[in-house]
């Protein structure tokens, strides 16, 4: 960075300016809590990301405050708030990034022939003013100001060459060429990039960036292929969620980039060994799960069945294997834990882990601990990790868990028995069901009080365990609809009528959290 705070160019460094907190959120059903969202950031900081798109300041209560808080907390990446070419937008943005030690507001209006027409009803050149207008309010709260074409890849060159130039004499520092609709191949699109940096005179004056859809599965080629033409910032989130078919993957970029530098002889400031971690925790966040065989991340991704590939990795490994799983964090020393082990060695694992913990937090997850080590004999670090991220998940319920009773059996109607803690209260009510998992649900709605009866409607139930053996820990993902609007849960236990209770409790919290900010705007 400059002295301004703004990042610097170089030409063969890639800026990794990640969006999971924007347009991966968007993804349906992808919403996160205050909680969720910071404890992503959070991680992405750890990672090495140089941008953090925190949100969208304008479109919701809850995204001005994620942002800010966000702003508030991060030191070492820049913190980013999207606007569009709007004085509200602007204004909404700088007030959110106000706490910044490093800021950018990204502005964009669309700039293709058909958005245009169609979408703006503007001619090019009132276009062009819009856009430099709003670069200019940008850069009253920030010097470092990014500007995106919508649209970019069905766009006319020369017009893109003429915003550009505009916006970039008004004090864009970074310039987006989006492939807003996943449009475009690697060949042709790598070529657009370069016409557009060769037909800009002031192109040396700002760093370009590429934001690429997934819609024809060739995002992460199309953006190494703008790489190779020049850009040196690419715009990416975590597992490639996002709008449709999803973004650039982060982790498939990262470690092209970082696999194959005799090829693209670029490099990145990304911490490899935290890839895995960041993207274990966005998917349970989410409820989004990786697929087995996603490339990097994926449960294959390091695993060998025929002979002839087993065979070659026991005499070398990279006869089959293009890097390590080590290089992504992924540990093969599996640390056990069990009753005996005091808070200092939990400490210490947890640190190990990526997780420092202190005071309030540490005796509170020490306690969790403890209470798992009753239910099982091992306690394994992908166990610790999903304790850490179960308590993040639930930080800001309302309705706590407290105990569940389950009575049932084959040809007997099931009851449960659940307790919920409101405050300090604990609320207990009795539940009948033709299931336990049913029926431990309809005791969460009944505790919410009549008015609730029959509002959620329950659209997936997921579960998979998180270690081997006949103790594993249940991890339950559910997606709950709610007025139109789809909202995740997430519940964790060594039970998987437990997990499935508290995970249908997470979800109805997030649902009323959201209930209760749409109220707060509405009064405003």
């Amino acid at each position: 960075m400059d002295k301004k705070g703004c990042i610097v160019m170089s030409k063969d460094r890639v800026i990794i300016f990640d969006t999971t907190l924007r347009d991966g959120e968007q993804s349906p059903g992808c919403s996160m809590n205050l909680q969720e969202k910071l404890a992503v950031a959070r991680q992405l900081e750890k990672l090495g990301v140089d941008v953090i798109e925190a949100g969208f300041p304008i479109s919701s209560p809850g995204d001005f405050e994620s942002v800010k808080m966000i702003a508030d907390t991060i030191t070492e990446s820049t913190v980013c708030g999207l606007a569009r070419a709007a004085e509200k937008d602007i204004r909404a943005c700088g007030e959110a990034l106000k706490g910044a030690k490093h800021s950018r507001i990204h502005t964009f209006i669309a700039t293709s022939p058909i958005h245009m027409e169609f979408k703006l009803k503007m001619e090019p050149d009132q276009v062009i003013q819009k856009a430099v207008d709003a670069v200019k309010l940008a850069n009253t709260y920030t010097d470092d100001v990014e500007f995106s074409c919508e649209d970019a890849s069905r766009s006319e060159i020369p017009f893109l060459c003429r915003i550009v130039e505009a916006v970039i004499d008004a004090g864009a520092t970074t310039i987006n060429l989006p492939d807003t609709v996943g449009y475009a191949v690697p060949w042709e699109y790598g070529d657009f990039v370069k016409a557009v940096i060769d037909g800009t005179p002031n192109s040396d004056k700002a760093i370009f960036s590429v934001h690429c859809h997934n819609d024809l599965g060739m995002a992460v080629a199309n953006s190494l292929a703008a790489v190779h033409q020049g850009a040196r910032q690419i715009e990416v989130a975590l597992n490639g969620i996002g709008e449709r078919a999803g973004n650039t993957s982060l982790e498939e970029v990262v470690m092209a980039l970082e696999t194959r530098k005799d090829a693209i002889q670029c490099e990145t400031g990304i911490n490899t060994k935290e890839i895995y971690r960041s993207c274990r925790l966005v998917s349970q966040t989410t409820n989004m799960p990786i697929p087995a065989n996603k490339a990097i991340v994926g449960r294959n991704a390091f695993l060998h069945e025929s002979g002839i590939h087993q065979d070659g990795v026991l005499k070398k490994r990279e006869t089959y294997e293009i890097m390590s799983p080590e290089t992504i964090g992924l540990n093969a020393d599996n640390l056990v834990l069990g009753k005996h082990s005091g808070r200092h060695a939990f400490q210490v694992r947890m640190s190990e882990l990526g997780f420092d913990l202190e005071g309030d937090a540490l005796l509170e997850a020490f306690e969790e601990f403890k209470k798992l080590c009753d239910r099982k004999k091992e306690v394994l670090d992908d166990d610790l990790i999903a304790l850490i991220d179960a308590k993040i998940a639930t930080a800001d319920d309302k309705y706590v868990f407290d105990h569940l009773y389950v009575f049932t059996g084959t040809d007997l109607t099931s009851t449960a028995t659940l307790g919920v803690k409101i405050d300090e209260d604990v609320k207990e009510i009795a539940t009948l069901s033709d299931g336990p998992v049913d029926a431990a649900c309809k005791a969460v709605e009944e505790i919410l009080g009549p008015q609730y009866k029959g509002a959620f409607d329950m659209q997936t139930y997921r579960i998979e365990a998180i270690t081997g053996g006949t103790d594993a820990q249940a991890d339950v993902n559910i997606k709950v609809l709610y007025k139109n609007k789809t909202f995740n849960g997430h519940g964790l236990s060594t039970s998987v009528l437990e997990a499935s209770a508290k995970s249908y409790l997470n979800a109805i919290n997030k649902a009323l959290h959201w209930e209760e900010m749409n109220h707060q705007k509405e009064n405003n």
